[in-house]
């Protein structure tokens, strides 16, 4: 299955951003994307320096890549964790920030959430994009303190309702 919505760019010319299912191809690009997400500069690099998202993490769960049609160029990914519920990766590409992408991705990992019977998906956030998921609906509901020397700094602990 894969979603889409149609964007305007530049001049009078619309492109339709398609969501599909990731493949194992498409592990190296996921992992750039995380590597070199502007989101996890300065403190929070060490974070993702060494991060891989392998073809066995695409193949076991549900890893889905927003891409612009003939390109085939990522544009952002999430990966939904179905038990227990969880948003376990999302990023947008740095140069497709504020195109809508982020909400396309959580509309889709809505509807895929639904279809699985979930009514709430646990989101445990990176601390700067704890707006973002509060602006599409999610509510906080603590914190996961910090866990070094993976995770040097406390994060908010939020749910998606499912609806």
């Amino acid at each position: 299955m894969t979603s889409s919505i149609t964007r305007s760019g530049r001049g009078t010319r619309s492109e339709t951003i398609r969501i599909r299912r990731a493949t194992a191809r498409d592990a190296k690009r996921l992992t750039r994307l995380v590597r070199t997400s502007r989101a996890y500069e300065g403190p929070y690099a060490a974070m993702v320096a060494g991060y891989r998202v392998g073809p066995d993490y695409i193949e076991t769960h549900q890893v889905f890549a927003a891409v612009e049609p003939g390109t085939d160029r990522l544009l952002g990914f999430y990966s939904l964790v179905l038990a227990p519920p969880e948003l376990d990766l999302m990023f947008v590409a740095d140069d497709a920030q504020g195109l809508g992408i982020g909400r396309l991705l959580i509309g889709h990992l809505c509807d895929e959430a639904q279809r699985a019977g979930l009514t709430g998906v646990r989101i445990v956030s990176h601390p700067p994009a704890e707006g973002f998921y509060r602006s599409v609906g999610a509510r906080r509901t603590g914190t996961c303190a910090a866990n070094p020397p993976a995770v040097m700094w406390d994060r908010p602990e939020l749910v998606l309702p499912v609806d």
